[in-house]
């Protein structure tokens, strides 16, 4: 099957208004959540010096997101989304002002029961990320014509990886620079600010759904859908074994330490390396678009994620390390870009929402069970081998999907 994506204007899809609100208004609310989540790391360490405590935090916001995401795609398909995405992020709002508060209570609240308030804030953001999500996505859709998904879906990417990059950037450096008080309050700023500009995006309709359901026919049915489309099905999948096995972020600072002798600055840069290759190249799809062979293109590009991971376990120069890595952000881009679409056109209108939802699941538990993979793995194999491993499994991963998905390997978009 073919779809015509490509167009002149690399800027066709933020030329439409209610698309450009969203985008900008959708990158507002992600930099002041990951503001948000690395002042609340800087915190929680403060108060603990506990790794264990750290990792509670992702656990505390991954059990909510998860546990609920299905009903929320269901929810996102009988209820206005952008109801639901002006309700989630006022809750987001609310939480930033709950972190301030408890925060700057002269530590009677923090002194009185530790961490503990912090983590419950964490895992009120964690419902609100869980029912957002799918509802964001399935808006999306509704804002732009069909031939200009593809174009859409890299405007949203580059939007998320320079808000990934820039908020942690700047929450640690107000956090360094002028204390807790001052990060968490900019964070409820920009949260307000994006509740606005959502305001500004017309209220769209939802789609007609051909029959009535109860709640557990609607969620089999999104799960139904995905389980029999091979295209969507092997596309997330091909997505989510990656991300568990190729995913070497949780492990970077060992790498940093005790194989290429950096410290903490040289960290931050192996950091920023796959993000500022994921945003280079949401630039480089926008002007050049890879859907002409868009399933061999991500068979391509999740296979060079692999190769890449694995010459990165292998170098001992930290410039080698920092342009593998910078590469394999550029694969995932890539790999990112042609899923969304993929998804966003072989998805009726009135199942996005669940259907996101299922995808939402898929990538995101990968990334939190692909963090716990890769320190056991390098627990158990030792630190380069558990590596490698890991992306020799997302070479096999892609050999696998493109034997046995050849409807993906023929699409052309």
């Amino acid at each position: 099957m073919e779809f015509n994506l490509n167009s002149t204007d690399a800027y066709a899809s933020i030329r439409i208004k209610d698309f450009k609100w969203f985008v900008v208004a959708r990158f507002i609310i992600t930099f002041s959540i990951q503001m948000q989540s690395v002042i609340v790391g800087w915190q929680i360490y403060q108060l603990t010096h506990s790794a264990l405590s750290l990792g509670m935090i992702g656990l505390a916001e991954a059990i909510p997101f998860l546990s609920i995401s299905l009903f929320a795609g269901h929810v996102a398909d009988v209820i206005n989304r952008k109801k639901i995405i002006l309700i989630t992020n006022f809750i987001y709002f609310l939480c930033a002002i709950a972190l301030l508060l408890v925060s700057t209570s002269h530590d009677f609240i923090l002194t009185k029961y530790g961490a503990s308030p912090i983590y419950f804030i964490i895992f009120i953001t964690g419902l609100a990320r869980g029912f957002m999500s799918p509802a964001q996505a399935a808006y999306a859709a509704q804002l732009v014509p069909r031939e200009l998904f593809g174009n859409a879906s890299t405007w949203n990417s580059l939007a998320w990886q320079t808000a990934e990059v820039t908020g942690p950037a700047v929450g640690g450096l107000i956090y360094g620079f002028s204390g807790v008080g001052s990060a968490y309050t900019l964070v409820f700023i920009m949260s307000g600010i994006a509740f606005l500009l959502f305001t500004f995006v017309t209220k769209k309709p939802l789609p007609e759904r051909k029959a009535e359901e109860s709640i557990k026919q609607s969620l089999s049915q999104g799960l139904k859908f995905v389980f029999k489309n091979q295209i969507i099905l092997s596309a997330i999948t091909l997505d989510m074994f990656a991300v568990f096995f190729g995913g070497a972020v949780s492990v970077l600072p060992i790498f940093a330490d005790k194989v290429l002798n950096i410290g903490a600055k040289g960290l931050g840069f192996l950091r920023a390396s796959s993000a500022v290759g994921e945003i280079i190249m949401s630039i480089v799809q926008a002007h050049y678009p890879l859907f002409k062979n868009a399933g061999r293109n991500l068979l391509f590009c999740v296979f060079g994620f692999g190769v890449s991971i694995i010459l990165f376990a292998l170098s001992r120069n930290f410039y080698l390390s920092i342009v593998l890595l910078f590469l394999g952000g550029m694969f995932d881009n890539v790999s990112v870009i042609i899923r969304a679409t993929i998804i966003q056109l072989f998805t009726p209108d009135e199942m996005r929402g669940r259907v996101s939802a299922v995808n939402g699941i898929f990538i995101g538990s990968s990334n939190e069970l692909g963090s716990f993979e890769s320190g056991v793995a390098a627990t158990l194999m030792g630190l380069v081998p558990s590596v490698i491993f890991g992306g020799s499994m997302t070479l096999i991963v892609v050999a696998a999907i493109r034997s046995f998905a050849p409807k993906l390997r023929k699409l052309k978009l």
